[in-house]
């Protein structure tokens, strides 16, 4: 009986050692919110391998870039939608909710996701290519923090970029505990 008890004790220890070795840590690289006419409202980062500067040159361009990526790709979507009635033309306007759009994709360095939300807010998040589906947890940043700390603050214009302490300190929480 001792025998038995020790084999399966080290089966068992072995087997959390490979759920160890193949459990690997999200990394949240940086997240940008745009309005629905592409300006970017907010962009934080938290663990960006490579510096804007060797990238787009500076963060608005950065920006400008990572908008007409989600432009592009959004438009290729519903243009190749084979469940559409009607063919939309490549570059034509998009109504929410009417169109064939994407979740995230995955490069061989990262995984970007993204939300589109009725009120034409986009919330992309670069994260490490491992992570499964994020969609819940960018409608919880839009949500809960977004329309929370942002929206419902009597000084904040519509559809403005922002800067608000209260709402970059609840996102670094959240982020921080995203798994």
């Amino acid at each position: 009986a001792d025998k038995r008890e020790g084999e399966t004790t080290r089966n068992a220890s072995t087997q959390e050692g490979r759920k160890e070795r193949t459990r690997i840590e999200m990394v949240c690289y940086n997240m940008y919110i745009f309005n629905r006419n592409g300006e970017c409202l907010h962009y934080s980062e938290w663990s960006r391998p490579k510096h804007v500067k060797e990238g787009a040159g500076t963060l608005a361009d950065d920006a400008k870039m990572m908008f007409g990526l989600l432009y592009s790709l959004k438009n290729v979507c519903s243009t190749i939608d084979p469940k559409a009635e009607h063919r939309v033309p490549l570059g034509a306007p998009l109504q929410h909710g009417k169109a064939c759009t994407f979740h995230s994709f995955t490069t061989n360095c990262y995984k970007l996701h993204y939300l589109d939300s009725p009120s034409g807010i986009k919330i992309v998040l670069n994260t490490s290519k491992e992570v499964g589906n994020l969609q819940k947890v960018l409608w919880n940043i839009y949500s809960s923090l977004y329309c929370e700390y942002i929206v419902k603050n009597p000084l904040y214009d519509i559809g403005e970029p922002f800067e608000c302490e209260q709402f970059v300190q609840k996102l670094n929480q959240f982020v921080s505990h995203i798994k």
